[in-house]
């Protein structure tokens, strides 16, 4: 063949690499091998000039999908929005930095997608009351019913026009209109309030202009088939839904609203489950498609166990306040108020019993059923832990990887059931192992009192190299201890229970225990978006560098204010250097350095030995607190703020006294199992509310950007309520 080669391999030539080599494929094969000979300089030439023509290419692609605001790119949702007149909101602050994370997730608050979306469709349907809750959802992405207030007035009616349902005086024998006094629901009448709905000192209800619209914050989380807590210090027959057996409320599970038109109800919204409701409404709370669902355990020898619904027709609201009520043969008494169950004490179920019910809190954090994120190296080998899976024990899994001894091993727990049993896991030079839950799943590791003569904490140590992640996992009954060489330890998404586990009325039952102890250790620990009790640090001085500890998105619970957070049993301080991010510290920090301190509250002291090193920034602290150098923080700009132009020195000391008590954080709840915990109050200083370094609120729940939304949504209703009318915001939760 006298001709130039065309196309084709070239002998010795490496694999072409996909759109990379695209111009360089179509080189005629002469010029191929010619630059075979020369090591390849005209291929890494083409290249350079792939990628340009693959990124213009991809650009090209996507300019269809940024047509439509349902496809578009995050960074074209505002041009898309100022195409249809969309206005941004200026008091909820300016947008964040696109290149970062952290920015497009606050942009994405700030200009909510679907707002932009239904911009003209809100500005069709103006003046109409469902309309606010639909820019509740989309504006705030909260659950709403709006309320005209004026309803609620008492008048006298006209005789040729009664309206029977309005204006109704109180009836004492109607415990349903009892029930939904002053709350979203109401139906009693009130005299006029002449204070302003919308007032951000002393708002009013009941006026003629006033149209008030309650918000619900708190989200509703599934607990799906989870074994129920025998309240045994009480009684045989005595359960409790939550399976640290504490009292926990039932939420309903929300059910879609159908028309547009139609005003949210109790079903509508995620609310507590009252018990005069639940008696009212039972079919439409329990059950499968319910809001919770009881089931009896039936063994079978050699198979899994079967669980049988328990009966709607056996059901009973009933108030199990102090356990008074015995339910009838027959009968199974649920109080859904406080989460708790009674059984006839002569017929109980014999194999315990297991339910499906919601509960609520404020964030996707801690162990529970919800989406998160889950990574392993690319070789890890996975071992699935279940009931109907091969292995049902997690030591059984555990004995397959001593055995097997892969590099990188994952056990995965595919339900949400309680493993009792006792863990202690020993890695070996360079072993990574991930004990993590199954995606939408909460399983529970209880540990009990094993042994006399040791502790039974969750036990991890390594050689060198060595790696654990615990991710997703809610741990009880004693907490986890690491030692060794261990290289890394990481918290993902899990809850190591303050105090070890919970009374009824959420009182920790080891309050002064801890829940991670790292003995003789280098370890970087790195904790985010968990729940964890105190941390103790068990560190030789001498000759090692202190332990790194990085907590981010988290809750750190030492169950008192005295009680330390994070220190070392015996001494001043932990040989530990912490960073702080997004966080809620309750109790004293007691550490030889703060790296940084970024957007969180401590509400207890804080002690470093090392305060040249690191920076407290943006975030809350004690007055009395030994802290590195500080910006930005909370009470010092308030105390700045009241001594400006007061010359006298006691009058000074007053106005420096006034500024740290009315910025101190309040939290509606301390007590880990509330659903309201770890919440900042309504009335918590603006400073607090709105002083991290974005403007939202400082703290674990910093990024629901809640002042953002609330500011966003304040700025809607003035647009589209009618003129005259005065609408405000009632947080409902």
């Amino acid at each position: 063949m006298n001709g130039p080669l065309m196309s084709g391999s070239i002998v010795g030539e490496p694999a072409s690499d996909g759109r990379q080599d695209r111009l360089y494929d179509l080189l005629p094969g002469v010029y191929r091998q010619r630059d075979a000979e020369q090591g390849y300089p005209l291929r890494a030439l083409l290249r350079v000039v792939a990628e340009q023509v693959n990124a213009l290419e991809d650009d090209v692609a996507q300019l269809y999908d940024n047509w439509f605001i349902e496809t578009c790119q995050d960074w074209v949702v505002p041009y898309l929005g100022d195409l249809v007149g969309y206005r941004p909101v200026s008091a909820a602050g300016g947008p964040g930095e696109v290149a970062s994370a952290a920015g497009r997730q606050r942009n994405k608050v700030l200009m909510p997608r679907r707002e932009v979306a239904n911009t003209l469709r809100y500005r069709r349907r103006k003046g109409t009351l469902a309309l606010l809750e639909l820019l509740a959802r989309d504006v705030a992405g909260w659950p709403a019913r709006a309320v005209e207030l004026y309803r609620l007035l008492a008048f006298t009616q006209a005789l040729q026009h009664l309206r029977l349902h309005r204006g109704r005086t109180v009836d004492v024998r109607r415990g349903e209109d009892l029930d939904h006094l002053g709350g979203p629901f109401d139906r009693l009448a009130h005299s006029v309030d002449v204070r302003r709905v919308a007032s951000h000192r002393t708002p009013g209800r009941p006026n003629l202009p006033g149209v008030g619209l309650f918000l619900w914050r708190l989200r509703s989380y599934s607990v799906t088939r989870t074994p129920a807590y025998c309240v045994e210090e009480v009684a045989s027959h005595c359960y409790a839904f939550s399976v640290l057996g504490n009292d926990a409320p039932l939420y309903a599970r929300p059910r879609p609203e159908t028309e547009p038109t139609h005003v949210a109800e109790e079903l509508n919204l995620p609310v507590a489950i009252r018990r005069r409701a639940f008696e009212a409404h039972k079919d439409d709370y329990y059950g499968p498609a319910g809001s919770f669902e009881i089931f009896r355990v039936r063994k079978r020898a050699d198979l899994e166990d079967v669980l049988v619904p328990v009966p709607g027709e056996e059901i009973v609201a009933a108030d199990l306040t102090d356990w008074r009520y015995l339910p009838r043969p027959g009968q199974v008494a649920v109080d859904p108020e406080l989460g708790r169950i009674a059984f006839p004490p002569r017929h109980l179920p014999k194999h315990g019993i297991r339910v499906s019910y919601h509960y609520a809190f404020s964030a996707d954090l801690g162990g529970g059923e919800y989406d998160r994120p889950l990574s392993q190296p690319a070789e890890a080998v996975v071992y699935r832990v279940g009931e109907r899976e091969e292995l049902k024990r997690i030591n059984a899994a555990l004995d397959v990887w001593c055995k097997t001894k892969p590099l990188h091993a994952v056990i995965e727990l595919t339900d949400g059931g309680v493993y009792v049993e006792p863990i202690h896991v020993d890695l070996g030079a360079g072993q990574s192992l991930q004990i993590r839950a199954a995606q939408r799943q909460r399983p529970v590791l209880r540990l009990l009192d094993w042994e006399t003569s040791g502790p039974d904490s969750l036990w991890v140590e390594g050689e060198t190299g060595s790696a654990f992640t615990l991710d997703g996992v809610l741990v009880t009954g004693r907490g986890m201890r690491v030692q060794g060489s261990v290289d890394a330890v990481t918290l993902r998404h899990s809850t190591l229970v303050p105090g070890w586990g919970l009374h009824g009325d959420c009182k920790p039952r080891r309050p002064a225990e801890p829940s991670l102890e790292l003995l003789n250790v280098g370890a970087r620990v790195v904790i985010e978006h968990s729940i964890v009790g105190s941390i103790q640090v068990n560190q030789d001085e001498v000759g090692t560098d202190p332990v790194p500890i990085r907590i981010s998105d988290s809750i750190v619970d030492a169950t008192d204010a005295q009680r330390e957070a994070v220190g070392a049993p015996g001494w001043p301080v932990a040989h530990a250097r912490l960073t702080v991010l997004r966080s809620t510290v309750f109790g004293q920090i007691q550490v030889h350095a703060i790296e940084l301190a970024e957007d969180s509250i401590f509400a207890g002291l804080i002690r470093v030995a090392r305060r040249q090193i690191g920076c407290l920034r943006f975030s809350s602290y004690l007055p009395g607190s030994r802290t590195p150098r500080r910006y930005a923080c909370q009470p010092d700009l308030a105390q700045a703020a009241a001594v400006e132009g007061v010359s006298d020195a006691a009058e000074r000391a007053d106005a420096e006294a006034c500024a740290q008590q009315r910025v101190r954080p309040r939290f509606l709840s301390r007590r880990y199992g509330s659903p309201v915990y770890a919440r900042l109050a309504d009335d918590c200083a603006e400073e607090i509310r709105r002083g991290a370094e974005d403007e939202s609120e400082m703290g674990v729940f910093h990024d629901l950007y809640e002042p953002q939304r609330a500011a966003n949504l304040r700025t809607r209703l003035d647009e589209h309520t009618p003129a005259g009318a005065d609408a405000g915001l009632i947080f409902a939760d």
